[in-house]
């Protein structure tokens, strides 16, 4: 398991993958106009889904990943295969299944977006040799909430979990919750406070932690995520910027956003720059920099997916040096 000492470089072994996401891959329609109501007559499609816009970003910015889901077998799958392919990420992990291509459909915000969901294939992914040697193969593996709230996909990520830790890679998990996606009648928030206990690494944002927990403050909602088991904990507070702790030391980042045009993927971003930056061998501190900085340089742009360059040029963009890091 890897100590988080926020001054200190995590070693990775050498394993042929950097990052492993496992779960949602589906279609995000935007509108064109910022529309609160969802009262825009155009939409525009975007590829989505956090685990699948992590891998995508992260392999802009440098590193290596993989992305494991299922999507329908119809033109939205076809669209999706398609960008991983010319982004240069293996689909071997992406499975097709007679189901339609899930869909989210999101209004255009420079605040906090509201979706509505359309489910379909994303919850069906299995566990299968292809995913199995993947784990094998990989130094994080991250998921989200959308897996877990569904079976069979839910088994398959208990499954994913139990493997990774028996490999040793770093276990990131986004406890996105939110009711819309789960079961009617079903305790969500229990199951997610359980699987906090079985990762590293968590960020959920102010509104996640208010689902999960209720109203507190930002440092007790911290305590009560680290009390849960993580080793890690980056909770991210929109303008407000975030507040990390690892247990033993809490640290605060401003946001180095100058810019809003679009927040759909904000946190997503984040997560590509941390993750990368982590696997290039910065430092925890660094690592947080780095991200906020690609989720600044992602609020320009609508959609959760731009066109991001390296690491590097993004961190001589923000200027990320030690008198703010």
């Amino acid at each position: 398991m890897a100590h988080f000492g926020l001054d200190e470089r995590i070693m990775l072994p050498n394993r042929r993958n950097d990052i492993l996401t496992v779960g949602e891959l589906l279609v995000d329609m935007i509108s064109t106009d910022y529309d609160a109501d969802h009262e825009s007559f155009q939409y525009q499609k975007f590829f989505g889904g956090s685990p699948s816009n992590i891998a995508l970003n992260a392999r802009k910015l440098g590193v290596r990943t993989l992305v494991a889901a299922s999507v329908g077998e119809d033109g939205f799958g076809k669209f999706l295969i398609d960008r991983l392919r010319n982004a240069g990420i293996g689909t071997d992990c992406v499975q097709a299944v007679d189901v339609s291509t899930s869909l989210v459909v999101v209004n255009k915000s420079q605040s906090t977006p509201i979706p509505i969901f359309y489910r379909g294939a994303d919850y069906h992914l299995g566990y299968n040799a292809q995913l199995e040697e993947a784990l094998f193969n990989s130094n994080i593996v991250h998921f989200s909430c959308w897996p877990i709230s569904r079976l069979p996909a839910r088994h398959t990520i208990e499954r994913v979990v139990e493997s990774a830790k028996k490999h040793g890679a770093i276990i990131g998990f986004d406890p996105n919750y939110h009711p819309m996606i789960w079961q009617r009648g079903e305790d969500g928030v229990a199951y997610v406070k359980a699987m906090i206990a079985k990762a590293d690494i968590v960020k959920p944002s102010e509104d996640d932690a208010e689902r999960l927990f209720g109203q507190d403050t930002p440092a007790r909602q911290i305590e009560k995520f680290l009390k849960l088991g993580a080793k890690l904990v980056i909770l991210t507070l929109g303008k407000d910027g975030a507040i990390v702790s690892n247990g033993k030391e809490t640290i605060s980042f401003g946001t180095r956003a100058t810019e809003v045009v679009d927040t759909t993927g904000a946190g997503d971003a984040f997560w590509s720059g941390f993750y990368a930056a982590v696997v290039k061998g910065y430092t925890i501190r660094e690592s947080l920099s780095l991200g906020f900085a690609v989720s600044a340089y992602k609020l320009r742009f609508t959609g959760a997916i731009v066109d991001l360059p390296e690491l590097e040029a993004i961190k001589d963009m923000y200027g990320v040096q030690e008198e703010w890091i």
